[in-house]
């Protein structure tokens, strides 16, 4: 597959623009404002979407009891040398940036 295209068909406009509705009623302004929170890859924050994966972002949003928000998957583990120079980094940059990406910090 080549870099950025997607895997399988592409979803129908209208399951796009209910997915959009849902991430307007969240808070979202649009799918890169949703970007972070709910996990799009670089092309999903363009609106390009696979039936699947529309379908997927729906039902989790949908979802009884859900929270509007998809879970985001784990990062991957970091390398020693940025491990060590986030260790280096002032609290207060740090926090800024967790901030920028959607995070929540609750301060001790």
């Amino acid at each position: 597959m080549t870099f950025g295209q997607q895997a399988g068909p592409p979803a129908s406009s209208k399951h796009v623009q209910e997915l959009l509705g849902l991430l307007h009623e969240a808070g979202h302004a649009d799918f890169r404002d949703a970007r972070g929170p709910m996990g799009f890859t670089q092309r999903q924050a363009a609106g390009k979407f696979t039936r699947d994966e529309v379908a997927g972002f729906l039902d989790a949003m949908q979802a009884p009891g859900g929270d509007k928000e998809a879970p985001v998957p784990a990062a991957p583990p970091a390398a020693p040398a940025v491990a060590g120079s986030v260790r280096r980094m002032p609290a207060e940059l740090l926090a800024t940036e967790l901030r920028r990406r959607g995070w929540t910090l609750v301060e001790p």
